[in-house]
């Protein structure tokens, strides 16, 4: 069997009697971000993203700790990144010793290298950047959001299965989106698909929001389009999620749109009923009154991963925690159909990941067909041999 890729949990071991219990005790920190309005008011912001997720996971943990004499608590923090490093410092010295982060990459290194010598385990469900796991990596911190490598790879092993091999490639105008850009560049590599074209799209949509601002659009993505190469779908590179939604439907031939709009790669979806997913969405409606979204499953996780580790060992003690979580005999049951676990090599969750459109599931990925001489999992995102990241192997 793969590493990683078991469905039956070892049974969960009965205590010895605990008089005083078993006390965890996590916190969520979340930086304020300012971010555009979406295109779209379906996809208005939440003020609980995240941590809502992270609340599903409390309790959760709390459903077997009734039964194992164990009991999890949250706080929760949001500000700028200098205020979450000083809050964070008070509550880890008084036990938080697991947190859950929702930063941008520079804030969470720094917010990392601020806890460096403490007791103290980060879990990153707030950013997709492969830095923070390769060249900058930090020996403190685990991910449970995916890379925007793993969410490329998904995607395209769905399209290159499809026979679907040529692509072209629609980049924005942000840093973000030539990160991504280039992660679909290297899946493309990976994966034996041809990029037959890249256009870089300029964002000058005029007022969306105003009488008639739909025909400009209507007119701006076709003749952007037009007299492009000839291709199978379209694929679009937009991090910031501020244009790609423009494009289905409007383009100059009719082709497929893949990648941050149309058909998605990401970690979960608010549809998914395989796997007792349906219960899973439905304890999640009810507790927060709202459907759930990729930040709130990454959230989840971290937080169960904590749970799963206490409910094994028995233990509050961070150490024995922390080093067990980090080990490749830990697996957490993740409502994907198999038993995920953190890569060793640079902290990262290893995870099926979904390829869906707005409502519905299309495919899992990893797809039929794509090996790997350890876990088919580790096709998604950079492998151990490819990895930059040295704080794990010091």
């Amino acid at each position: 069997m793969a590493q990683g890729t078991s469905t039956e949990p070892a049974p969960i071991p009965i205590p010895s009697a605990q008089p005083e219990g078993v006390n965890v005790h996590i916190l969520y920190v979340k930086e304020k971000r300012q971010k555009e309005l979406p295109l779209s008011l379906l996809d208005q912001p939440n003020p609980d993203d995240g941590i809502a997720g992270a609340k599903l996971g409390i309790a959760d943990n709390n459903t077997t700790g009734r039964f194992l004499n164990q009991t999890f608590h949250m706080d929760v923090l949001e500000g700028d990144v200098d205020e979450l490093i000083k809050g964070a410092e008070e509550k880890v010295a008084s036990g938080d010793s697991f947190v859950i982060a929702d930063m941008e990459p520079a804030s969470l290194l720094k917010f990392a290298d601020a806890l460096k010598d403490k007791p103290a385990l980060i879990f990153n469900a707030g950013n997709a950047d492969d830095s923070v796991r390769e060249e900058n990596c930090r020996a403190n911190v685990l991910h449970t959001a995916p890379t925007r490598s793993m969410l490329a790879d998904a995607l395209a092993q769905y399209l290159v299965w499809k026979k679907w091999p040529n692509w072209l490639l629609v980049v924005g105008p942000s840093p973000n989106d030539q990160l991504l850009a280039d992660a679909y560049k290297r899946a493309a590599k990976k994966f034996g698909a041809k990029i037959v074209e890249e256009r870089h799209f300029k964002i000058d949509t005029g007022n969306r929001r105003a009488d008639g601002g739909y025909e400009q659009i209507q007119q701006q993505i076709p003749q952007f389009m037009q007299g492009a190469k000839d291709h199978d779908v379209v694929v679009v590179a937009d991090d910031d999620e501020v244009f790609a939604d423009y494009f289905p439907f409007r383009t100059w031939i009719p082709r497929p749109i893949a990648g941050s709009a149309g058909l998605v790669p990401s970690s979960w979806h608010p549809a998914l009923e395989l796997w007792g997913g349906t219960q899973f969405q439905n304890r999640f409606k009810k507790l927060s009154g709202r459907i759930i979204r990729p930040i709130d499953y990454d959230a989840w996780v971290a937080t169960r991963a904590i749970g799963e580790a206490a409910t094994r060992k028995q233990t509050s003690d961070f150490k024995t925690l922390r080093d067990y979580i980090r080990s490749p005999e830990f697996q957490v049951a993740a409502f994907k159909g198999v038993a995920t676990n953190f890569r060793a090599w640079n902290g990262q969750l290893r995870e099926p990941l979904l390829v869906s459109t707005p409502k519905h599931l299309v495919s899992v990925s990893p797809q039929v067909g794509f090996l790997h001489q350890f876990s088919v999992l580790d096709t998604l995102g950079l492998d151990k041999p490819e990895s930059k990241c040295k704080a794990y192997t010091q």
